[in-house]
């Protein structure tokens, strides 16, 4: 199954007998647009029924008998990454053999193995094509670029192109490494050409494209953007909208599963009713507002007992409120800001290029607790490794060619097992570190918008 659908995915056949199979797509789509429709006792009695039908597989796992979890959600702990990560067969729910293999992308420096079901598959697939509905595309027949952290040549190969097609031609697959101030007119050509309706990206390959249009004084048209991964500052919103003439839609959502909120407006984020069942663990608090903690818990993945997973996201609210408004805010009925971070994992190159996709830097590599990336100046990399016992030069090797795949040549890259992680000042250990010369370049970036 797992095989299967890492070749279909390529294909466009690929929607229809994975991400959108007849026998699930039909019935969910419908589920969703019912539950927009409802009003606060319905949401939340369909919450609360889904949740049962979850809660009692999940119990019957290695983790359920040990937790001693019921269909009561207040009868099941916290649970965090690290738990998952020690004990994954402990979490398997059932069967696995028509399940969906995946892998977080670790933007802890740690990625997890995760199973998913087909239904809970296709339900994000509903999902995002609900999402892109909602933006005036039809994500079944729409042309789309995509601007996000795909490899796809050689990040010293600067000759033409930088993309490629996919998706039965649907898809034009652009490279970030090679977005700059050289190859900007090659990228506007090769969009306009292909005349997409809509455009699939990261917010930090978002602004670069956006402003180094600015800068040669090119504009494009893009209908709509989607954006995901990353946080979507307000400069960002602007920029794309001013730029693209496009209507903008940002979401939120973990490679588990476990919370999905979108935005077409700043401040203005709201969860997906149905998808799972959101909760809110105070986290302190901050002036006139508190912090929370984004705990979740699938609706749909039956497959894996990720229940009350912390998800290690933090959002502000209004201290004024009470339950009611927090049980409102996880139906979707309420909106709140967005996620505070998740704009910091990245590198920028001597020439002002910001990089994503460092959190796939571990991706296949085993032997490996977790990983921490130092940017120690515009042209030197550190990667810290925890390595496990049968850590070898094999993986030592295998992690040096993705971070390659990812990271110019003018760039030095340096790889050391170590016994500690570096932590903050409050005892944190962050994924990316940026030393002084590196913040000072990402500062002259934002501010003058220099990215090539």
């Amino acid at each position: 199954m797992q095989a299967l659908a890492k070749k279909l995915k390529l294909l466009q056949v690929g929607d229809t007998a994975i991400r959108r199979n007849p026998l699930f797509y039909a019935d969910a789509q419908r589920e969703l647009e019912r539950l927009e429709r409802a009003g606060f006792n319905e949401r939340r009695d369909w919450t609360r029924d889904r949740l049962s039908e979850v809660l009692w597989p999940a119990s019957r796992s290695g983790y359920g008998l040990i937790v001693r979890g019921g269909r009561d959600i207040a009868s099941w702990p916290l649970l965090t990454k690290a738990e998952v990560r020690a004990a994954p067969k402990a979490f398997a729910v059932g069967s696995q053999l028509f399940t969906i293999k995946a892998s977080t992308g670790g933007t802890s420096g740690a990625p997890l193995e995760i199973v998913r079901s087909l239904p809970s598959v296709v339900f994000e697939q509903v999902c995002i094509d609900r999402m892109m509905q909602k933006v005036g595309v039809d994500a079944r027949s729409a042309k789309c670029v995509v601007l996000r952290t795909e490899t796809i040549k050689d990040p010293n190969d600067f000759n033409p192109p930088y993309w490629i097609h996919a998706g039965g031609g649907n898809r034009l697959v652009l490279s970030s490494t090679h977005l700059n101030a050289e190859t900007i007119e090659e990228y506007a050509r090769a969009i306009e050409e292909f005349a997409p309706e809509c455009l699939l990206g990261y917010p930090t390959s978002l602004e670069a494209l956006c402003l180094l249009l600015k800068q040669t004084k090119r504009r494009l048209h893009i209908p709509a953007v989607l954006c995901s991964s990353e946080v979507l500052h307000p400069r960002v919103w602007h920029a794309a909208r001013h730029t693209l003439g496009c209507r903008l839609l940002d979401y939120y959502g973990q490679a588990e599963r476990v919370a999905l909120a979108y935005a077409t407006a700043q401040n203005e984020y709201r969860f997906m009713p149905g998808y799972a069942h959101v909760e809110f663990e105070p986290a302190g608090v901050e002036g006139d507002s508190r912090l929370y903690e984004v705990v979740g818990t699938p609706l749909w993945n039956r497959s894996m007992a990720l229940i009350r997973y912390r998800t290690g996201d933090l959002i502000r609210l209004p201290a004024a409120w009470g339950e009611h408004e927090l049980e409102e805010l996880g139906l979707g009925l309420r909106t709140f800001s967005g996620v505070l971070g998740r704009d910091s994992d990245i590198l920028v190159t001597p020439d002002g290029v910001k990089v994503t996709g460092i959190s796939h830097f571990q991706r296949d590599v085993p032997n490996i607790v977790r990983i921490q990336v130092i940017q120690e100046s515009p042209t030197k990399v550190v990667i810290l490794v925890l390595p496990m016992k049968e850590y070898s030069e094999r993986d030592r090797d295998r992690l040096m060619h993705n971070a390659r795949e990812k990271l110019p040549r003018n760039m030095h890259v340096d790889i050391r097992s170590v016994t500690a992680l570096e932590r903050t000042a409050r005892g944190k250990t962050p994924f990316v570190i940026h030393r002084p010369p590196v913040k000072e370049l990402l500062k002259h970036t934002h501010a003058h918008g220099n990215i090539a």
